[in-house]
């Protein structure tokens, strides 16, 4: 069960942004930029707007291609595609999250233009324009997707295009066929029709390369006259518009000839630019549409399109372009003004996209920094409609549109301060800053990163961030110290950036970093821990990490070095201490880190090689350089070396190249702990793994196959796709300390490597962090591995592991004394690992500034303080790697909470559960643990009213989790959430709702009059208002059943890993809970409806929800499902007993899980669900299990599970049980019988347990202290016809029948009523001491009995069944309060609500023997007792109060 959690880390400086994809909806934009980043920039229904971003979407690690928004009655949702082939699909709304992320077919190549198909089904669809390079050849392919599961449905074409290189792309549907087409255009004006046919290949088979001629349709054109920048389809595929530099030329796509031209040499757009003389020319346009924009028919049938006309200079026309046969009219209805910005050596890219009536202006402006460009996006709206007409322009001119908002990336969560120059020793290396304040250290604001890293300590704790810039700067920032706050003195709690280290010394942009822990010995070697760099300058330099010196400087590449590639956990000596390094200049080379030198080098790529993986097993690298342009004729090549020769393996071009690719990846080792083939802790962004397929599957596949697959890193450092973090170490120093001496507080000390891969290989990680693009870290938490921290390791081993052997020094005294799995964190320095894990979490998860007093009350008490000088926000995990980051600021952070129900339910979750368990751990920290618990789970919604209510579907999955503080919080948030969030087909309607004021039987008398008055001629009115309820009824079951039953694919599912069949459990779960606890707020007829569903899902034998059902049926047996099922229980119970006796069946090796579940359903079932059948049908719960010895073996573990729910029977419902207690002795001392050695042997423990059990709760059955004698008394019957029986245990047989009749002459007032015969018998028997002698007292005539039985085995000899009289008897006075049944019946009986108006005898005389029976159950008094005070002495008391002694 997944329940991540996520945290971000943001730079201080924002991220650059080049945009290269533009897409509105309704109430957003979406920009896609060159590096793969997408922003989302939510905006309000109607002006003013004042765009600002508020998420990144990270799925992509290249330049995103398309856009694409889908519409969809359920949800709205984008699809986003790059040029490495890689699709994803994103929630539009909120919180955006990542829903599939799937990589299309190599074959396919990388796409270029997504359009939407018409919705033909309930799934939508795509069409993908896609190119590749194919053994020199150019292809294109046009695919159709499924937008919700994003798999490729069918091929509309694949091979090579009649035209040139499509630039646009539109679909037409015939209205008499309803059949769609793909209207594809090139740069000359040509167009290309491919129809879409409704079947295709199944995906997965191979492409078919199609025929143009047979399945498109050419237009032929003359080429135009100028380079065309751009094309532009309407949306009907008829015309196309090619823009050109100073005008516009608009085509018939059918027959190629011109239709008309725009000229704009004249307009604003191609005017030249004051101060630089440049000429701007136009950059794009494109057809508007939707409302009065879209394409219209006027009166002489001409179509008028509207058309928008961009320049470079940010500036926009919009026409009104009537094209007809004979004649071509243009109107300019109103103009967008440009921009002014100075012409440096890049220019700004200008993008414009329509929302309805409006279009905004998205321009990505570029900055040189360090030699290299960073791009900042600028967004403007525009009213097409309002225009500015007083501004005076040209009169030849159109007006003006109307600005309704601006906006950019750089807002206050990223602010700019000065920056200082950094110190530089004599030989420019690194310098530490001493920080003492929030005042200093703000030399990494005001500068851009362009690599960054997390380090962790052997992978236990993320103490620190590296970050690159693009002045050739390095800074480690520390945020975690490992070592107690004690130690500095000062306060506790989690306090980040306690110093921080620079590195200076490169001349350009910081392009990749990594860090290596060093594995060999060596004298000549003094440095553990390696930080390598590569940059702009082309050089490489690998750093000291402890130390803070530089070690070597490399030449090797003569261009700028992007990747640095850390060696695989299966790498062996001398491989596991090099690394190897990738640069622009298409080189590939392997360096030593012992050596210092270049072992080995790659060269003669094709390109720029994107991917590289390394095998360590096998002692390959392959290279893939792969074209992400469509002008490049080289395509994707595979290149596959011989590590330790040297040589070229071989060499695999065109789309194979990529298969091949994948398919060397899969037989990787990889790093259990991320799922990754990046070894080590590098730069290198966690989206460049490619998308592989059933991982799981091909994993054991490589197992099989002989390949060590290690299950984590041999580099303590594991991948940059998820750095693995154990438990974490965290202690606060308030204000800014120098680090102490690194290599003291290193895990890598050499002597203690080989424990620390046992330590590693045991451990399973709770929070993941990786950087998916540079200055940008993310922590994921995973509640599950965070809450089974406890007992994994002590701390003694890691501290151990640690520190090496100066342990000693470094602990201080006191520390390693408690080893135990929880430990008392009462002072920083004894904190518990796991204590120190838990506060970390909260450190990062807390919403921190909406409650101060709780705020407060964390820093003080529990020692956890907000994160300062770093930008801390949130964010969710989505699918396959893929991660959803907001922006800094608690505004956005609240959005997510008032706009996502299940980040709701997640978030909640994580930190109440954690809040429980610090409880457990630290009594110091109880008061400020439940405050936080109280927050989360009720306060929150007090604070901030519009937030959602979590969802109930995603609370109730956890309700099985392995965690006793994760059960209690979902069950805690559940009850919290449920009033306010019932589902709208379960929620009764207010006006039916009964008024609470009025009992029951007050509302009855209110209804009745009103019936009695209504008269006749209403009869109509009557019962046309009867159909109409009947009709309702039926509506409000068929609703119900329909939201049981749903198999829809729910969002939440794909937060905790589900399918479409935990969405049904869920959902039943969900209105059981309702039924169960909060009836009143339901529909009646829901328990109903849900009960037989509830049943089949606890049969069902699923992981996550039967336990759950069976408490649930369990809990409101007698108040709910009991009048349900009726006398369906006793089935029930057959079939839960057949389920019993196949999970205790002997399961095999391999089955080691399902072994675990079997055993968590056999005491759900065993110790809940039993129980409360029984008790809700006991006659059907003896006929089951006296059934049950028959037909099944005598060793079968029925019968003991049998046994177990009879003693849980007498100790939960023993009234109820009293009339069967002849069954119940029976069934006892049948298992017991000595026949049957079998079962006799089986059963026997269980057996002797529940008579013991019977005759401590039963005061009318009783055992001799020996234990071989057994005398059952008659509870309640035939005042007549009372016995009681004497068995011997060792034969197991009836021995005497003892008479306890009423005697002639008792008195009539005790005696009961004269018409009831059924009463209260025995109340109490005991054994003599000697155990030849028992006595019986009745309550009923106030009575003692006593028998004279004889000796054990003079019984045996004389045995006789005939009813024996009692040798004395003894009448007991009345004691003070004693009152007679029958008045106590009468009682009741008023208690019971019968009428008022009749006398009790009457009462009584009208009741059945159900009646009778209840009353008799529940005048039952079980407390009696008979002791022996001597020889023939006993004494009698009820409820522990003596109520006299009697002489025998």
């Amino acid at each position: 069960m997944k329940c991540h959690s996520v945290a971000a880390l943001w730079s201080p400086s924002p991220p650059s942004h080049h945009i290269t994809a533009v897409a509105a909806t309704p109430t957003a934009l979406f920009t896609g930029a060159a590096d793969g980043t997408v922003l989302h920039w939510p905006l309000p229904p109607s002006p003013p707007f004042h765009p600002r971003p508020s998420s990144l979407l990270c799925a992509h690690a290249a330049a995103i291609a398309a856009l694409c928004p889908l519409p969809s009655p359920a949800a709205a949702s984008l699809l986003v595609s790059c040029a490495a082939g890689v699709l994803s699909l994103f929630s539009a709304s909120a919180p955006l999250r990542c829903l599939r992320r799937r990589s299309l077919p190599p074959w396919a190549g990388s796409p270029s233009l997504v359009s939407p198909l018409p919705a033909s089904s309930s799934h939508p669809r795509v069409a993908i324009l896609c190119h590749a390079h194919d053994d020199h050849c150019h292809a294109s392919a046009v695919v159709v997707v499924d937008a919700r599961t994003l798999a490729v449905l069918h091929t509309v074409f694949h091979g090579a295009l009649s035209v040139g290189s499509p630039r646009a792309v539109a679909l037409t549907v015939c209205v008499a066929s309803a059949a769609a087409s793909v209207v594809l255009a090139d740069t000359q004006g040509r167009a290309q029709t491919l129809p879409i046919a409704d079947g295709g290949a199944v995906e997965g088979d191979s492409p078919r390369r199609l025929s143009a001629s047979s399945l498109s349709s050419v237009a032929s054109a003359e080429a135009p006259d100028g380079t065309v920048e751009a094309v532009a389809l309407s949306d009907d595929g008829k015309v196309v518009a090619l823009v050109l530099k100073t005008s516009c030329l608009l085509k018939c796509a059918a027959e190629g000839s011109v239709l008309g031209e725009l000229s704009l040499g004249s307009t604003s757009l191609c005017k030249e630019e004051e101060g630089t003389g440049a000429k701007g020319c136009l950059a794009g346009g494109f057809f508007l549409r939707g409302g009065e924009w879209g394409a219209r028919c006027l009166e002489d049938g001409n179509l008028v399109r509207s058309l928008v006309l961009w320049g470079s200079n940010g500036g926009a026309i919009v026409y009104r372009v009537a094209v007809g046969t004979p004649s071509f009219a243009c109107e300019a209805v109103c103009e967008v003004p440009g921009v002014s910005s100075d012409q440096g050596e890049m220019s700004s890219s200008i993008q414009f996209c329509q929302m309805g009536n409006w279009l905004i202006r998205v321009e990505s402006r570029p900055y040189k920094i360090g030699g290299s460009f960073s791009w900042k996006p600028f967004i403007s709206i525009w009213s097409m409609d309002q225009l500015e007409l007083s501004i005076a322009v040209n009169p030849e001119s159109p007006p003006f549109c109307k600005v309704l908002g601006e906006g950019s990336l750089q807002g206050e969560e990223f602010r700019l301060e000065r920056s200082h120059s950094l110190p530089k020793s004599e030989n420019g290396v690194e310098m530490s800053s001493q920080m003492c304040s929030s005042d200093n250290g703000l030399g990494r604001y005001g500068r851009t990163v362009s690599s960054s890293m997390v380090l962790s300590e052997d992978s236990y704790a993320p103490y620190a961030i590296v970050y690159g810039f693009h002045n050739g700067d390095i800074e480690v920032i520390r945020f975690l110290n490992l070592m107690p706050a004690a130690k500095f003195g000062g306060g506790g709690g989690v306090y980040p950036h306690i110093s921080e280290r620079f590195f200076v010394g490169h001349e350009g942009a910081i392009l990749c970093l990594a860090a290596h822990h060093m594995y060999a010995h060596s004298d000549s070697r003094s440095f553990q821990r390696a930080l390598i760099s590569g940059s702009l300058d082309c050089t490489i330099r690998v750093w000291d990490l402890d130390a803070g010196t530089l070690l070597s400087v490399m030449h090797h590449h003569v261009a700028s070095v992007k990747q640095i590639i850390l060696p695989p956990a299966s790498s062996h000596h001398p491989w596991d201490d090099c690394f190897v390094s990738v640069g622009d200049d298409g080189l590939v080379a392997l360096v030593s880190l012992q050596t210092m030198r270049v072992e080995r080098m790659f060269p003669g790529h094709s390109c720029y090689p994107s991917m590289v993986a390394w095998d360590g097993v096998r002692g390959y690298i392959a290279c893939f350089c792969r074209s992400l342009h469509s002008t490049n004729d080289v395509g994707s090549t595979l290149y596959i070396w011989d590590m330790k020769s040297g040589a070229r393996d071989r060499i695999i071009r065109g789309t194979t190249s990529q298969s091949v690719f994948e398919h060397f990846c899969r037989g990787i080792s990889k790093n259990a702990v991320t799922g990754g083939i990046l070894g080590g802790t590098t730069s290198a962004s966690s989206l460049l793994v490619p998308v592989l397929k059933d991982t799981a599957l091909l994993q054991s596949r490589a197992n099989r196959n002989g390949l060590n697959v290690s299950p984590v890193s041999k580099n303590h450092h594991t991948a940059a796709d998820s750095l693995a973090l154990g438990a974490l170490t965290a202690h606060d120093v308030k204000g800014k300390t120098p680090a102490p001496d690194d290599r003291h507080n290193s895990a890598y000390s050499s002597g203690k490597v080989g424990s620390a891969k046992i330590i590693n290989k045991r451990r399973k990680y709770p929070i993941k962090c990786s950087c998916p693009y540079p200055g940008i870290a993310s922590l994921r938490f995973d509640l599950t591995e965070i809450m089974s921290t406890q007992g994994s390791f002590s701390d003694r081993q890691f501290r151990d592991h640690l520190h090496g052997d100066d342990t000693k020094e470094t602990i201080q005294p006191g520390v390693l004394e408690n080893t135990s799995g929880i430990q008392e964190m009462d002072s920083p320095s004894r904190e518990s690992l796991e204590g120190q894990l838990l506060r970390f979490s909260l450190c990062f998860l807390h919403l921190w500034g909406v409650d101060c007093e709780l705020d407060k009350l964390l820093v003080d008490e529990m020692q956890v303080c907000k994160p300062e000088d770093c930008h801390i926000a949130t964010g969710v995990v989505g699918d396959r790697g893929s991660i959803t980051l907001m922006f800094p600021g608690k505004e956005a952070t609240l959005e997510l909470w008032k706009s996502s129900a299940e980040f709701c339910a997640m978030r909640s979750l994580s930190i109440v559960s954690l809040a429980q368990r610090m409880i457990t751990l630290s009594r110091s920290c109880t008061h400020a643990s439940s405050a936080l618990a109280a927050f989360y789970t009720r306060h929150f919604a007090e604070k901030v009213p519009d937030i959602k209510p979590p969802s109930l579907q995603l609370l109730v999955s956890f309700w099985q989790h392995p965690s006793e503080h994760v059960r209690m919080a979902a069950r805690s948030l559940f009850h919290c959430s449920a009033p306010r969030s019932v589902p709208q087909p379960l929620r009764i309607e207010r006006n039916k709702i009964p008024d609470a004021h009025l009992s029951s039987s007050d509302l009855v008398d209110t209804l009745i009059p009103a019936m009695q008055n209504a008269s006749v001629s209403c009869h109509g009115q009557l019962k046309t208002d009867g159909e109409i309820v009947d009709r309702d009824d039926d509506d409000d079951t068929s609703q119900i059943s329909s939201w049981l039953e749903s198999l829809e694919n729910q969002e939440w599912l794909s937060w905790i890993g589900g399918t479409s069949q935990d969405a049904v459990a869920s959902n039943i779960i969900v209105a059981a809970a309702f039924v169960v606890w909060y009836p009143s707020i339901v529909k009646v007829k829901l328990a109903k409806l849900v009960v037989n569903q509830l049943i089949k899902l606890v049969m069902s034998m699923n992981d996550r929800y039967s336990s759950t059902a069976a408490e649930l049926l369990a809990e409101g047996m007698e108040s709910t499902w009991k009048a349900c099922l009726g006398t369906d229980i006793a089935h029930f119970l057959s079939d839960v007993l057949f389920q019993i006796e196949c999970l205790s069946s002997a399961p095999s090796s391999n089955a080691i899980y399902k072994t675990a579940v079997a055993v968590t359903m056999r005491e759900a079932l065993v110790g809940t669900l039993l129980p409360s059948l029984a008790m809700a049908d006991i006659m059907g719960f003896f006929g089951v299990i006296e059934s049950q010895i028959w037909a099944t073996s005598s060793d079968s573990p029925v019968h003991v599970v049998s046994l177990k729910t009879l003693i849980r029977v007498v100790r939960g419902s023993p009234k109820s049980l009293a009339p069967y207690l002849d069954k119940a002795i029976s069934y006892i001392l049948h298992t017991m019988d000595p026949s049957n050695l079998i079962m006799r042997k089986a059963c026997i423990i269980s057996s002797m347990m529940a008579l013991r059990e019977i005759a401590r709760v039963f005061p009318m059955v009783a055992l001799n202290e020996s234990m071989t004698r057994l005398a059952v008394g008659d509870a309640i019957g035939e005042i007549h016809s009372a016995t009681i029986r004497v068995y011997d245990i060792e034969s197991v047989t009836k021995i005497r029948i003892l008479d306890a009749c009423g005697p002639p002459g008792l008195p009539s007032f005790l005696e009961g009523p004269s018409d009831t015969t059924t009463s209260i018998l025995i109340t109490a028997l005991s054994f003599s001491p000697d155990g030849e002698g028992l006595v019986a007292f009745s309550e009923n005539g106030l009575m003692i009995r006593w028998w004279s039985l004889g000796s054990a085995w003079w019984e045996r000899l004389s045995r006789s069944l005939t009813p024996i009289q009692c040798t004395k008897l003894i009448y007991v006075p009345p004691w003070e309060g004693f009152s007679p049944n029958s008045a106590r019946l009468s009682i009741i009986s008023n208690i019971l609500g019968h009428d008022k108006h009749v006398n009790p005898e009457t009462k009584t005389r009208e009741l059945d023997d159900a009646d009778n029976l209840k009353l008799l159950l529940h005048n039952l008094d079980l407390s009696y007792r008979l002791h022996w005070v001597g020889g023939k002495t006993i004494k009698l008391t009820r409820h522990g109060q003596e109520l006299g002694t009697f002489q025998l």
